[in-house]
């Protein structure tokens, strides 16, 4: 229908229209339309009290201020033009014409709630205020109007104790401690204990508290009252938690808030009377079940304050059952409409049921999952809707074991939440220590910060807890590689002593052996033993679900997996392949570092390739174990990539022990053998190794490395082969800028290649390709192309590489420069699309002109980010590949980023 209410709103808001000017809508004017286009002008909140008064539910009365008016008050240093404040004046005389009332009226007084609304849900981050119309005289009115003095006087100290934390920023523990007193001298034990003349004095006692503290008394004027409220509730849109709670939510700070202002209706009328909060499914485990609490004789605030305890919502079917069944029917009716989980409040007043708001409940990942799969069953949705109902990075709860929140959890610190899922163990300072203790029993491994040597403890620790780091530092990458818990700089560590075994943390002393738990789904440390519960994603509404994301991405998903027990979890996840394997892991194992360090001491080819030589074997039956694992699907080896002084004990180390020596035996061989080793990592030092010897430079320097490495892939694959199982390596060169690198270390791969198939009487068919790691390998991909059959983008270095930034050293300025609005994203965690992504883009677009048919994908971290999944969907790469317990986050983001082709919309916020 032209110039529906839905147009009108659009108009305005793109500047168009009669309707361009029009910031207030009562209550019935509007509704939450399926564009959304509603939600971005009232509010969440005011388009679902805008639809139920439409549907004729009991909603009392009122008008929603749009966000509209919320960005034009900060646009205009916090005032609202007078055109604006004409317009909210005429709501407010509308609201007075609809109830009979008048704001302010000792006859007949109009109070309301005011109420913030953005358009989405974030749940108790910005302000409320109740009975707002509430003064010396219009009290009085309603004890005459009641005859409940209690009653009257127990709204109007609400109202300014609301009414002054809120607007007057009087902390609320000053008026908490007024209240408190008045209980102890009128010997009340519960808040309804106090009668109508101890309020009375509560009341003269607040008043008191508000004129010290702001040296003017309390506002007795209604509609200044409204102004001031409504201003507060603006600001509240800035305040820390909600700023906080935006940033974790990735909501834009521009949106701004609604306003809602709206008839009171009162649930502490007396024992007829009452409020609830509730959900039309249980929105923690999904079960369809009528969820929620209630109390009777109270206002909203009690219920969710903890100042009383509420009451499960089935009693109410007991209490007042015509009003429950009547709850139940609305409340049902409204999950029909909306097609979704409700998380709806009420109140009661004498016996008769108001509905105050409804909303697209908050759920957990696994309530998330079965709601969706339930509700297509129910012919409620269809498949592809269930699948845009499930936000990828929730789907961590089904993956990892999670902390069972039904306990008393004493928390003591928090960091970044590196790695998903919860571990419990005793604290360990040293990789040596969380190896022999992790044999007794779970551990937890303590450090400053993790580094490549201590890849056997963070294996046998459950999980690993550092001070320093940020989410792509070493423990990071790692921990989430192994699928480890990892909680990661920890600020609330204030001292790790490796000597004394000593962790001083949140204010406490804890030592070697003592039990802690991390939660690295929200970065917690808790004191003690916490216990965990398992989740099961293979089976049931989680695989039923996975299967219907599987059926519309176009993406494919494999995994980075370096030995054979997380190539098993990536196929039990659903991974297509291995996208990255880094083989400098194997080589720090316990066995291997040995040959590893005296081939790196070895003075010549000769020497290295003796050294080689034992470490052969011990690769091959590595590559076994994994393509034994992964048959039938592709499996990428990336080559040696770090430097090897990354294999060799650290340069400050090796003097301190040298300088002990030299004061306690002088002559003995082993300090012989100490300088030795100190002459090595001399010669192979340098100011900034990540540029330096690595990668295809390594190989290129020293071929020996490459060709023992292409043997142990080739006799790996021939022998698997022989078992009758299908082999897909693809050798991947890493660190390459140009075609002659990629060239001359493919050369030794395709030569390896025919030898081993000539001795073993065999042929696999394989691939060589390169990782694009840094901005020139991006900018000559069609000359790359020529050589390499695939591209995998490195994005971590790539980051690194385009921006400049030490990945890390970052942390300590990219808090800073999200904040203030330089980045939008750490570039870390989600693709730099305008910078790192145009890179991708330029490589793919000039690689497949030199080779229609090259395979194209990401192995850096950004392969389990949801948001640059997406993005690498719509620039047509093959595959992601990510660590194996992430595979169904970017399977179900690769889905949506599919649908999201045909709707015209995202499946997430970016």
């Amino acid at each position: 229908m032209a110039g529906t209410l839905i147009e009108q709103v659009v108009s305005s808001i793109t500047g168009q229209g009669k309707m361009a000017d029009k910031y207030v809508y009562s209550f019935g004017e509007g509704k939450a339309d399926g564009n959304g286009q509603m939600k971005d002008e009232l509010g969440g909140k005011g388009a679902g009290l805008a639809e139920m008064t439409n549907a004729g539910l009991p909603v009392p009365p009122g008008f929603t201020i749009s966000t509209r008016a919320c960005r034009l008050y900060f646009e205009n240093k916090n005032e609202l033009p007078a055109k604006l404040e004409t317009e909210i004046r005429q709501a407010v005389s509308r609201l007075e014409e609809v109830t009979g009332q008048q704001l302010g009226s000792r006859e007949k007084p109009l109070l309301v709630s005011v109420r913030s609304g953005a358009k989405f849900s974030m749940p108790g981050m910005m302000d409320t205020i109740l009975n707002l119309g509430l003064n010396d005289e219009t009290v009085k009115t309603l004890v005459a109007k009641t005859n409940n003095p209690r009653f009257a006087f127990d709204c109007y100290r609400r109202f300014i104790q609301m009414f002054g934390n809120v607007v007057l920023e009087i902390p609320k523990a000053d008026f908490d401690h007024v209240f408190e007193g008045a209980k102890k001298k009128y010997k009340a034990k519960l808040d309804t204990d106090l009668d109508a003349k101890a309020l009375q004095s509560v009341i003269d006692d607040y008043k008191k508290l508000v004129k010290k503290k702001t040296r003017s008394p309390f506002p007795q004027d209604a509609h200044e009252q409204l102004v001031m409220a409504r201003n507060a509730v603006f600001r509240s849109w800035y305040n820390p938690r909600a700023a906080h709670y935006r940033k974790m939510n990735n909501i834009s700070e521009s949106l701004g808030t609604g306003v809602n202002v709206q008839t009171m209706v009162f649930g502490n009328l007396g024992e007829t009377s009452g409020t609830g909060v509730g959900f039309t499914r249980n929105p923690s485990t999904g079960e369809k079940e009528f969820y929620g609490e209630f109390l009777m004789n109270a206002q909203g605030e009690d219920v969710v304050a903890g100042i009383r305890t509420p009451v499960p919502i089935k009693e109410l079917g007991k209490e007042m059952p015509a009003v429950y069944n009547q709850l139940r029917e609305t409340t049902t009716r409204l999950e029909k409409h909306y097609r979704d989980i409700q998380d709806f409040e009420f109140t009661i007043q004498e016996g008769k049921l108001y509905m105050l708001q409804t909303r697209n409940g908050k759920r957990t990942g696994k309530a998330a999952v079965k709601i969706a799969v339930d509700m297509v069953d129910e012919g409620l949705i269809k498949k592809n809707e269930a699948i845009l109902r499930v936000e990828p990075a929730q789907l961590d709860q089904w993956l990892h074991p999670v902390l069972d929140e039904k306990q008393d959890l004493k928390v003591i610190g928090k960091g970044l939440p590196a790695s998903p899922g919860a571990a419990v163990g005793r604290i360990v300072f040293s990789a040596d220590e969380a190896v022999s203790q992790g044999k007794n029993g779970p551990v937890i491994l303590v450090r400053a910060e993790t580094v490549p040597d201590d890849i056997h403890g963070m294996e046998a620790a459950a999980g690993i807890l550092t001070a320093r780091g940020g989410m792509t530092s070493h423990a990071a990458v790692v921990g989430r590689g192994m699928g480890k818990c990892c909680v990661v700089g920890c600020n609330d560590i204030k001292a790790i002593d490796e000597h004394k075994k000593t962790l001083a943390i949140g204010g406490k002393t804890l030592k070697e052996g003592d039990w802690i738990s991390l939660d690295g789904s929200t970065g917690r440390v808790l004191e003690g033993k916490v216990r965990t519960v398992d989740p099961d994603p293979n089976s049931g509404v989680f695989a039923k679900f996975m299967s219907w994301a599987d059926e519309v991405r176009r993406l494919g998903v494999r995994a980075n997996a370096d030995i054979p027990r997380d190539a098993e979890v990536a196929r039990r996840y659903g991974a297509q392949g291995i996208g990255l394997c880094r083989t400098e892991h194997m080589f720090f194992a316990e066995d291997r570092i040995a040959h590893m360090q005296a081939m790196i001491m070895a003075e010549t080819e000769k020497d290295r390739r003796k050294h080689l030589a034992k470490l052969l074997p011990m690769q091959r039956k590595d590559f076994i174990g994994l393509f034994r694992v992964m048959q039938g699907l592709p499996v990428i080896i990336r080559l040696l990539d770090p430097p090897l002084h990354e294999f060799l004990p650290k340069r400050e180390e090796l003097m301190v022990e040298i300088a002990l020596l030299k004061a306690k035996s002088p002559r003995s061989s082993k300090l012989k053998e100490k300088e030795a080793v100190l002459a090595r990592v001399e010669q192979l030092h340098e100011l900034n190794p990540m540029l330096g010897l690595r990668g295809c430079r390594l190989g290129i320097v020293h071929p020996e490395i490459s060709e023992m490495q292409a043997r142990a892939i080739f006799e790996a694959a021939c022998k698997v082969t022989a078992e009758g199982k299908k082999v897909i390596p693809e050798i991947m060169i890493p660190l390459v800028g140009s075609r002659q690198e990629l060239a001359l270390q493919k050369q030794i791969v395709d030569r390896v290649a025919k030898e081993v198939f000539e001795k073993e009487k065999a042929k696999v068919e394989y691939m060589v390709g390169t990782m694009i790691e840094l901005p020139r390998a991006a900018l000559v991909a069609d000359e790359i192309a020529n050589e390499a059959e695939f591209f995998s983008f490195g994005t971590n270095d790539l980051t690194q590489t385009t921006f400049g930034f030490s990945r890390d050293d970052s942390g300590k300025f990219l808090e800073s420069y999200v904040k203030q609005g330089i980045l939008q994203h750490d570039p870390f965690a989600t693709l730099d699309r305008a910078g790192v992504g145009a890179l991708i883009k330029i490589a793919s677009e000039r690689g497949r002109r030199t080779r229609p048919n090259l395979e194209v994908g990401i192995c850096g971290e950004h392969g389990g980010d949801p948001s640059s999944v997406e993005f690498c969907h719509q620039v047509g790469l093959d595959y992601v590949s990510c660590s194996p317990y992430r595979v169904p986050i970017a399977r179900l983001a690769a889905a949506q980023a599919a649908l999201s082709d045909s709707t015209g919309e995202s499946g997430r916020t970016l």
